[in-house]
């Protein structure tokens, strides 16, 4: 199962879903859960994810490429207490050759984490990762919830944790704007 909505849409414009299986599992599925759920994917999304396709290999090179190098200077960042980013330590038995521009950091206690995503300039809260845009969306967003399930809390995700979608723009760009909104949020 694949979002098809993220890195393969690459522009924020398609929901769609993608199930890759046995012609056996596909079979089933058309028989039991099609007619109840749908499952048709219309020409104009089709079209839109053909065009993302196109484009595929690119801008999932500048993702890896921008996503690596921000992740590494959110590491050595005196506010920053750890960043998640599976290249920051790949595994031996990894299979992987390349990575996403998604990933996780941990702010220390000084920075105001309103303050950290309201003094960003080039990225934007969201959740809809793959996209040509970068975007931030804070933990404490979520945690702050009323919700009788909380996945977040339920889970331990630190408040103090700010999701990361690296979009297409420039790398020293974005690099610009997370040290100042850093520097903006700081408490003394």
């Amino acid at each position: 199962v694949h979002s098809a909505s993220k890195y393969i849409s690459g522009h924020s414009d398609v929901v769609a879903g993608l199930v890759i299986a046995s012609q056996q599992h596909i079979n089933n599925i058309a028989r039991h859960i099609s007619p109840f759920l749908g499952g048709k994917l219309s020409a104009h999304e089709a079209s839109l994810l053909m065009r993302g396709l196109r484009t595929l290999p690119i801008r999932m090179k500048h993702h890896h490429q921008s996503g690596m190098a921000l992740a590494e200077q959110l590491h050595a960042h005196p506010q920053v207490t750890a960043v998640c980013h599976p290249g920051l330590q790949p595994q031996p038995w990894s299979t992987l050759r390349g990575y996403s521009g998604l990933f996780a950091f941990e702010v220390t206690e000084q920075i105001d984490i309103p303050a950290f995503c309201n003094a960003l300039q080039l990225f934007h809260m969201g959740v809809s990762w793959g996209g040509f845009e970068s975007l931030v969306m804070p933990a404490i967003s979520v945690i702050n919830q009323a919700s009788e399930f909380n996945s977040a809390v339920d889970f331990g995700v630190s408040p103090r944790l700010i999701r990361i979608s690296i979009g297409l723009e420039e790398t020293d760009d974005l690099w610009a704007d997370l040290q100042q909104a850093l520097a903006t949020a700081t408490r003394a």
